[in-house]
């Protein structure tokens, strides 16, 4: 998982492809011929250019790498899944079924047939077993690689023939096929030889499989995708889709004004102005993401159990939500490390009221006074710069002192995954990780490289681990809710709120139902847009 999203931390946030939800005001993605018009919205053409906004260059043009939002959205639209799930809904893409042992520790996923890569070789089963075994090879570094190793001991993965693959599991795991989902294969013609996968050169001149592939990448300007005509669901409709690379949100939304840019993320702060021009479709929708503080417990005083809890009395939520995301209506408070999406989220847990002198009592018992802490947060994300300029003045409060370090997001990302990280003391960031709990333990496992607070409890990951291979409905629910009481109680993060995003695209295009809008990625497959 690579760069955070807050970056959007994301990890990994990997697991992104784990739940779907579509659009206020939108129905489901449709089904049917691509031909037919949407009511309400223009004629269909085939043609045309979409300039989309990203924030900052891509990480690695490889699906077992990608964790940051702008990678996860390119990869999306180059590299497809062996399936998707969407509210619990299952919808097979390269793949066309999925099928459980009487024992349920064997899954047979069947191929459809005739699939190829982007330079016209056929995708098979051998690209599948050859991309789990990059993923499950430790000298390979991906951070997928704990989703499918349970209890300490790999999964393992059998080619049955050129179309049929067999994953047989040590033990049985409720967690397998929400970890699978996430899987988009890569080709072994082009990485069976490669020692260092994560950093090779082919990252950026990639071979997918999905409905666009490869055409250019400048460096700090854009990723330009075009059309890949034998994709096996049909050809999209636009010849080009352009990830232009704009850091300056300002600018970015000057472009949209301009025509230069038709799609992208915008802050709550913008979409009163963006909605006046009538120039643009806003689309608001829950991506299932939190927004969090995290306390870097390699610093002396933040091991501090009683210091953490402080600063957490000594925000008033409500306030703060406010200050990032201007209203509630953008952004609902959080408390919980899972997002109210996923499987077995808790609302009864701790919630630190507001509260200035059990902050002020705490910081007495762990015998910390004038504290002064370094808070790190992504300088182009607005939110994040308004919770910060909110804490500095609300912490003196209680004597701690906040000096700012907003930071460009590579430096954000580079220095977030040092695991020896001392640069600074809090720092923002956010994740998607979809329905299924287990995903949300990259973030947290001591052991893990997303793990940005650097937390360590042993009788945690153990919890982890018991809940990931539970069979019982119950008993795993109840062990999820054992975790979420951990977190709230140990805060090694400060979960700060559950914020809606907001596309805007520029009007002239159409097909947005049924491309169907996803967390991270902003739409699920962008072969459905076309100009009108």
């Amino acid at each position: 998982m690579t760069k955070r999203f807050g970056i959007i931390s994301i990890m990994m946030s990997i697991l992104l492809f784990l739940s779907g939800c579509a659009s206020e005001g939108t129905a489901p993605q449709q089904g049917g011929d691509q031909s037919q018009p949407v009511a309400g919205s223009g004629t269909p053409k085939n043609g045309g250019s979409l300039v989309i906004a990203v924030g900052d260059d891509p990480s690695a043009l490889n699906p077992n790498y990608a964790g940051d939002r702008v990678t996860l959205t390119i990869n999306q639209s180059l590299f497809a899944p062996l399936f998707t799930i969407n509210e619990g809904k299952k919808t097979f893409v390269l793949a066309e079924s999925l099928t459980q042992s009487k024992d349920f520790l064997t899954y047979t996923l069947k191929l459809r047939d005739n699939l190829t890569w982007h330079d016209g070789k056929k995708l098979t089963a051998d690209d599948v077993v050859f991309t789990l075994a990059s993923i499950l090879d430790e000298k390979q570094h991906s951070p997928q690689r704990s989703l499918f190793v349970l209890d300490g001991k790999p999964i393992q993965v059998k080619k049955v023939d050129d179309t049929t693959v067999d994953f047989v599991l040590p033990q049985v795991s409720a967690a397998f096929e929400g970890a699978l989902v996430q899987v988009s294969p890569i080709p072994k013609h082009i990485f069976e030889n490669i020692e260092d996968i994560e950093k090779s050169e082919k990252n950026f001149s990639p071979v997918g499989s999905g409905p666009f592939k490869f055409k250019e990448y400048k460096p700090g300007e854009y990723v330009t995708l075009e059309r890949f005509d034998n994709y096996f669901a049909g050809k999209s409709y636009l010849d080009t889709i352009t990830y232009r690379i704009t850091k300056d949100s300002n600018a970015a939304n000057l472009a949209m004004q301009n025509g230069e840019i038709q799609m992208k993320f915008i802050d709550p702060q913008d979409y009163n102005k963006m909605n006046d021009m009538q120039m643009f479709t806003l689309i608001k929708y829950n991506e299932g993401r939190l927004v969090y503080m995290a306390f870097n417990l390699n610093i002396d005083v933040l091991q501090k159990k009683e210091v953490r809890q402080a600063i957490a009395y000594a925000i008033d939520k409500n306030e703060l939500v406010h200050a990032a995301y201007s209203s509630l209506d953008y952004a609902e408070p959080a408390y919980s490390l899972l997002t109210p999406d996923a499987l077995y989220y808790t609302k009864e847990l701790p919630t630190y009221d507001y509260n200035v002198e059990k902050a002020k009592e705490l910081l007495k018992k762990a015998g910390v006074n004038q504290l002064k802490l370094r808070l790190a947060y992504v300088n182009n994300n607005k939110p994040q710069t308004s919770q910060a300029l909110y804490l500095q003045q609300k912490l003196k409060d209680i004597g701690i002192e906040i000096e700012l370090q907003p930071l460009d997001p590579a430096a954000f990302s580079n220095k977030s995954q040092d695991m020896k990280n001392k640069d600074y003391d809090l720092s923002f960031g956010g994740y998607i990780m979809g329905y299924e709990p287990d995903a949300y333990k990259s973030l947290f496992v001591s052991t893990e490289p997303f793990n940005y607070s650097h937390y360590n409890n042993k009788e945690f990951d153990q919890l982890w681990s018991k809940a990931a291979v539970e069979v019982d409905t119950a008993k795993r629910a109840e062990l999820y809710k054992k975790i979420q009481q951990t977190v709230a109680d140990d805060v090694p993060i400060y979960p700060i709120a559950y914020p809606k995003s907001i596309i805007a695209v520029d009007k002239k295009f159409g097909g947005l139902q049924e491309a169907v809008t996803k967390p991270v990625t902003m739409f699920e497959d962008l072969s459905k847009i076309y100009e009108q």
